[in-house]
């Protein structure tokens, strides 16, 4: 499973959306419409399940669905 499909996937689980809403250029705010109570679960469930850990300073940075796979790809754990 790609990084891609992984956060897809952690995204419908987490926060009830549809699979077929989330592309890669999403914005998880605009395009998603989630709020930052969802992001907080969304980053919660991906420290957990991508064995990364987001520190609160990065969260801002991680508007998109694509920021986050990038960001998991840059900084998961061997």
């Amino acid at each position: 499973m790609t990084t891609f499909e992984n956060v897809k996937e952690i995204i419908v689980d987490t926060l009830s959306l549809d699979a077929d809403e989330i592309k890669l250029e999403s914005d998880l705010i605009n395009d998603l419409g989630i709020d930052s109570l969802d992001v907080m679960e969304l980053v919660m469930a991906i420290d957990e399940k991508c064995n990364v850990t987001i520190p609160d300073e990065e969260i801002p940075n991680l508007t998109t669905v694509e920021a986050i796979v990038n960001y998991i790809d840059a900084n998961k754990a061997a």
